[in-house]
């Protein structure tokens, strides 16, 4: 058996998906970064960066292609992402919340739902958000109160969701509901909710910390009526699709993560080589130069376990719990600890809103939070390696 093949360059991404990045990054740059201040000051929804990534086609590239989406990979995907919250978060949760809201129909819906939802994301007429959280049913998502109940060729919803990303911007919204009340969560069911739909209704929005230009509101189902067909996979199947959901999407989050610390990173590196005390620039003294040194290598042993985890996740492989948790917790713990730097390495300007840096560490702290808590993400892992 040889090994040392010259040819084969281990880790290193296709020529496309460097071309995306390149793409994406340019896009960001010119048609993102310039707003992201304002953005996240007057707290308002993006949408010069949805502009942009619809009309580049990025605003959900993993939209299969039989369904007129691009059918890109799961990696992909991430790299999109990732390189939107190197510039902004907010806006990056377009991409992001879009998979998280299709998800569960892509993996486990009939090919007429996903005829009827898939083709308006792909083009960016509609956008889709993710609704599984109650406020007493967060964590434990399995105590949801939310009713669904079948009455003829129609359900009807009647409870309230709260933390949606994207509420009250999307059309289309993938809601967990209990429908068998004796079973626990294997009593749990899928739906996709429209907008238009008879007794939905989006309740007030969140005042938050970061991420202000991504709303997060309470959805309320008040005998909210859809037809019977807009069930996703058989009854009582949507906590098994909420989880799976979650193993395919956490490492979106990882991405997300990567971003904002690359992000932050970068623009601690310009400000040290440009800032002088004592007659040189900080860059040369050896407490900056470490500083540096650890924040990028921990964005790059976060990048390469986020890009592990979608690919694995892309190939279908089984029991992917530990590993999509492992990247998303690492990751956006990597990220609050290299923004945080970032602030430290610009002293009293960090702290100031005239840099980006502020932003992006409040921005970064969501990342440990949303679709699971880190300790969650701890417990997951345990269980997987000790089950």
């Amino acid at each position: 058996m040889a090994f040392g093949n010259p040819d084969f360059d281990l880790f290193q991404l296709p020529e496309e998906h460097e071309a995306l990045r390149e793409a994406i990054r340019d896009l960001s740059e010119k048609a993102i970064a310039p707003y992201a201040k304002e953005v996240d000051e007057k707290a308002r929804f993006p949408e010069e960066a949805r502009e942009a990534l619809v009309a580049s086609g990025f605003n959900a590239i993993h939209v299969p292609e039989q369904f007129d989406g691009q059918g890109a990979d799961s990696v992909a995907a991430c790299i999109v992402i990732e390189e939107v919250a190197r510039v902004d978060v907010s806006a990056s949760l377009i991409p992001a919340v879009n998979k998280l809201g299709t998800m569960g129909l892509i993996l486990a819906g009939s090919d007429e739902l996903k005829a009827q939802v898939l083709p308006s994301i792909a083009s960016g007429e509609a956008m889709a958000s993710y609704a599984l959280s109650e406020r007493e049913a967060g964590s434990d998502a399995a105590a949801m109160k939310t009713r669904a109940r079948k009455e003829g060729d129609s359900w009807v919803l009647n409870g309230s969701k709260c933390w949606i990303t994207n509420g009250g911007q999307s059309t289309w919204y993938t809601v967990m509901a209990v429908t068998d009340p004796d079973k626990g969560a294997n009593g749990i069911s899928a739906f996709m909710v429209h907008k238009d739909d008879e007794g939905f209704v989006v309740g007030p929005l969140e005042h938050k910390l970061g991420i202000k230009g991504s709303p997060t509101a309470e959805l309320y189902f008040e005998n909210c009526t859809i037809p019977a067909d807009r069930i996703i996979g058989e009854e009582g199947t949507g906590f098994k699709t909420a989880l799976a959901t979650l193993d395919h999407t956490r490492p979106t989050i990882g991405a997300q993560a990567v971003g904002v610390a690359q992000g932050a990173l970068d623009q601690a590196i310009a400000y040290v080589k440009d800032r002088k005390q004592f007659g040189k620039t900080i860059s040369q003294f050896q407490g900056v130069e470490f500083m540096i040194a650890d924040m990028a290598m921990k964005v790059e042993a976060a990048r390469l376990m986020v890009y592990t985890a979608a690919a694995r996740a892309e190939r279908g492989e089984k029991n992917l719990g530990f590993i999509s948790s492992a990247s998303k917790c690492l990751a956006s713990d990597v990220a609050m600890e290299v923004t945080t730097d970032a602030v430290q390495l610009f002293g009293g300007a960090g702290y100031t809103t005239d840099f980006p840096v502020e932003r992006m560490m409040r921005d970064a702290k969501i990342t440990q939070i949303y679709e699971g808590t880190n300790q969650i993400q701890r417990m997951v892992m345990a269980r997987a390696l000790l089950r």
